[in-house]
This record gives structure tokens, C-alpha cells and sequence, in this order.
């Protein structure tokens, strides 16, 4: 019997809208609250204000030593250290799943393009073309591919993956059924799992010159590799200045919080395109297929089978991507609200985690609880932070009007304002380090922009609601009524 089946039905649903139903309890409890108690809820607005205002002072500590890190890490010569030490490398292979499904060949061979161009010293390099058997043009594309790459690459493996009645369609399934035959392949072979390091990239993704010498050294001198994932941020910066301003705005602001998370090593869980042992992705069988996200997910899967010794390890290196771009305004706006609304339902991933914790007594119960902690703490704030931060600080002395005769009542709406405001400084180092990254992606500011690059921020509260808060709170309501959602492939032209 599974962990999953062990736990009781009706407590697996508890666990499940647990975070759901907390996000509806805090955003409207300034409504229900504020007439009876409105103090309480003053100093629950200003609390939460007040942690808001140090999540900004921490996101500018940890982005500005990321990036001092990564000026530190792009001149130490990973690929020489390489060549210096074969014998520890030679039975390390590399293979590099793409999934992808309807993306255009001119997508894909830019990505391959930065692969190819990578400093990795050895030939050990496999492709694995992951596509849909669905997809009609993807035998196509493999040919155009294998004509092209063909000689850069050790060996090219195609997968076309056939979508089961009991699978999601999205990167989950089809990973699974391209690493189910990654394995036979490395058995046929005789590769050793333990030393065959699987990479999931992004169609849209550039790697870096140095991430596979990067990435080669990090596993063979770190001890607990074949636990470990590997991840350096992804920037969503490849088609900055083609995208509308809502969408710079957006893609700014998730780069720099990405590139945050990268220094904060005991809370650090890879997203989007990232590596780990063949070893690793067998022994939790795989990806669970009828999942939706699925990078927090398979990191969920190995914690609880292995415990702590599962950690995601820092590259301190840039990956490009792209950001949601249709070439028109309405389908853009709307494509990037479904994929926020995919990305919310990872909140999912936290009532799979509670399951977890409960039938695995063989993990410390702190080392869950704080694993679980930071997962509700992200996923809590996501649709929560706009009502609190915006709205919620006028509604006790608009429901209550004796509260606003009281001094509290009065200074309510000037102290909120206040620490915002103060937060709101924070947005001058954001705008130095989105410059200085997207420099170091090759994407330059024009002069004539610098005034924009400031202004646009203003507009953030608007843009955060419609397309942060909204679609995640329409994650959390689904997940509630029981009314899931499916994949739909996010536009990138």
C-alpha cells in the first residue's frame, strides 16, 4: 500500500484546502472581524506591513549577494578545474531532457544553440527530445534537429510521449516518459545512474557557457550528490523588450525574487529548468504523472523518502528565458494569467506534502514542519499580500465608525501608508540589479527608458492584482470546490 492510500480520505482533503481556506480567512477578515474587534484587526494589517516591509529589506540583501556571488563565480575556471582531473570525470554523462510540445523549431534551436556553445571540456553530452505523440509536426522537428546538432551531441534519443487517461498533460508526464527510457538507455549502456546527471531544460531556456563545467564540478566534489538537485535562476529577460509593459514589469520582479531565493541555501527549492542524478529521479520513480507543476513536486517526492539529505545545491551562473509574449496585447495578458494560475497550483503540492508528513515518522518532525512552513508561507501570501497591503487598512474605520474616532481608528490608514511607502524605496535597488542582470544577459537599457524603468513600478499594485493575486486566488477557490484546471501551453513567439 502506498503512503498515499494510508493516509484517511476525508483528513488527505483537510490537508489539501488547508491553505485555500486560510488565504479566503485572512483576506476577508477585515470584513467579518472589524466589527467586533477592529483594534485586532489594526494590529494584524500593521503586522503584517511590517512583514512585508522586511520580506523587501531581505529580497535586496539576498538578490545583491546572489549577484556578488556570481561576478565571484564567473571567473573561476570550472572547465580547467575539469581537465585537471579526468578520472574523476570520465564516467560522469550528461543528458539534457527538453520537454516540449508545439514549441517552434526557431525556439528550440535557440536553445540548443547555448547548449552547443557550452565550455564543457568532454563529448559526454546526450539530447533528449521529449515531445507529445500528439504533436503532429514533432517527428519533423527531431529530423531538422538531428541534421543540425546531430555532431555536437554524444548521442540524440527521442521520446514521444502518449498521454494516459490517468496522466495530466503537462512537463510531469512527459519527463517521466522520457527519463523511463533515459534509464533503459543508461542500462543498455552500462552507465552507472549514480554518475549520470540528468538535466531538465526548458525549451525556452539558455544555459549559461559554464553550466555544465559548473554543474560537473558541484557534483563530483559534493559528497551527497546523488540526494541533491542543482538550479541557477532563471531570468525571464531572452525577449525583454519585446514584451508589453505589464509584462517587463512581472518578469523584473520574478527574476529578481528568483535570484533571492538562490542565496537563501536552506529554504532553496529549484523551479522551471534544473539537474540531479539519473539515481535520484528512479528512486522516487519518477516525476507523478498526474501532476501539474512539477520542479517543488519531485523535490517533495525525494524529501520524503530520503529526509534531509535532499537539499537543492546553488549554481552561482544566469539561465535565460523567456517571458509570456503572443505578439498581441489581449492574448498576451490573458496567456500570462493562465500561466500564473498554473504556477498557483502548486499550492497543490502542500496538501501532497501534509500526507507525507503524516506517514513518515522516520523524518524529524521539526525538519517537516519547517520544510512544510516555508511551502504555506509562499503559496499563503501569493493571493493574500495584494488585499492586506492595498485595501485592508480602510476597511475597520469604514465598517466600524465609532473605531475611527479612536486614535488607532485615525492613524490606521497613515501608519499602513506610512511603512508602504517606505517599502516602496526598495524599488530604486530593484531597478539597479534589473539593469545589471539583464546587462549580463546581453539585453541593455536605452537612456531614453531609465525614466520608465522607474515609473513603471507605480503601476505594480494594478498588474499584481490581475495577474499575481487574482489568478492565484482563483487556484486556491478550485482547489476548494474541488474543480481542477488544466495544461495549457504558455505562448512564447
Amino acid at each position: 500500500m502506498s503512503k498515499e492510500k494510508i493516509c484517511h480520505p476525508l483528513l488527505g482533503r483537510l490537508f489539501d484546502i488547508s491553505v485555500p481556506v486560510l488565504s479566503w480567512f485572512f483576506i476577508t477578515l477585515p470584513l467579518w472581524l472589524s466589527p467586533f474587534h477592529p483594534a485586532l484587526v489594526a494590529y494584524f494589517i500593521i503586522s503584517f506591513d511590517l512583514y512585508f516591509f522586511y520580506s523587501c529589506l531581505e529580497t535586496v540583501y539576498y538578490s545583491t549577494l546572489s549577484y556578488t556571488l556570481i561576478q565571484k563565480y564567473e571567473h573561476v575556471p570550472f572547465s580547467d578545474f575539469l581537465k585537471k582531473e579526468p578520472h574523476s570525470v570520465k564516467d560522469i554523462t550528461h543528458f539534457v531532457i527538453i520537454p516540449n510540445y508545439k514549441e517552434p523549431l526557431y525556439k528550440l534551436r535557440k536553445t540548443l544553440d547555448h547548449i552547443v556553445k557550452n565550455d564543457y571540456p568532454f563529448h559526454k553530452i546526450i539530447l533528449v527530445l521529449a515531445f507529445e505523440k500528439r504533436e503532429t509536426e514533432a517527428a519533423n522537428k527531431a529530423q531538422a534537429i538531428r541534421a543540425e546538432f546531430g555532431t555536437f551531441f554524444e548521442d540524440i534519443i527521442e521520446s514521444y510521449h502518449v498521454l494516459e487517461p490517468n496522466e495530466e498533460a503537462g512537463k510531469a508526464s512527459n519527463q517521466t516518459a522520457a527519463a523511463i527510457i533515459v534509464s533503459a538507455y543508461a542500462k543498455e549502456k552500462h552507465l552507472d545512474s549514480k554518475r549520470a546527471i540528468i538535466t531538465i531544460c526548458d525549451a525556452d531556456s539558455t544555459l549559461a557557457p559554464n553550466y555544465f563545467s559548473y554543474l560537473t564540478h558541484s557534483f563530483i566534489h559534493d559528497t551527497q550528490n546523488t540526494y541533491h538537485f542543482y538550479w541557477a535562476p532563471v531570468l525571464l529577460y531572452n525577449n525583454f523588450w519585446q514584451s508589453p509593459i505589464f509584462i517587463r514589469i512581472q518578469a523584473t520582479l520574478s527574476s529578481i525574487l528568483r535570484l533571492a531565493f538562490l542565496s537563501q541555501r536552506e529554504d532553496l527549492i529549484q523551479i522551471s529548468t534544473y539537474s540531479t542524478s539519473l539515481w535520484l529521479i528512479e528512486s522516487v520513480h519518477y516525476w507523478d504523472v498526474d501532476i501539474i507543476p512539477e520542479d517543488w513536486h519531485i523535490f517533495l517526492q525525494a524529501f520524503f523518502m530520503f529526509g534531509d539529505k535532499v537539499k537543492t545545491i546553488p549554481l552561482y551562473t544566469l539561465i535565460g528565458s523567456d517571458a509570456v509574449h503572443t505578439g498581441n496585447i489581449k492574448k498576451t495578458f490573458f496567456s500570462r494569467y493562465e500561466q500564473e494560475k498554473r504556477w498557483a497550483w502548486g499550492v497543490s503540492d502542500i496538501g501532497y506534502a501534509l500526507r507525507q508528513a503524516s506517514v513518515t515518522p522516520e523524518i524529524s518532525f521539526w525538519t517537516k514542519f519547517r520544510k512544510i512552513l516555508y511551502l504555506s508561507k509562499n503559496h499563503l501570501l501569493w493571493p493574500v499580500s495584494f488585499f492586506i497591503l492595498t485595501i485592508s487598512a480602510s476597511i475597520p474605520p469604514l465598517i466600524n465608525p465609532v473605531f475611527k474616532q479612536t486614535v488607532l481608528g485615525f492613524l490606521l490608514p497613515q501608519i499602513s501608508g506610512l511603512i508602504l511607502t517606505i517599502s516602496s524605496s526598495m524599488i530604486i535597488v530593484y531597478v539597479y540589479i534589473d539593469i545589471k542582470l539583464r546587462k549580463r544577459m546581453n539585453v541593455g537599457t536605452p537612456v531614453l527608458a531609465l525614466p520608465l524603468m522607474v515609473v513603471q513600478w507605480y503601476f505594480l499594485p494594478v498588474i499584481s492584482f490581475f495577474l499575481s493575486s487574482l489568478p492565484a486566488l482563483e487556484s486556491h477557490t478550485r482547489i476548494i470546490l474541488k474543480k481542477n484546471i488544466t495544461y495549457k501551453v504558455t505562448e512564447k513567439v
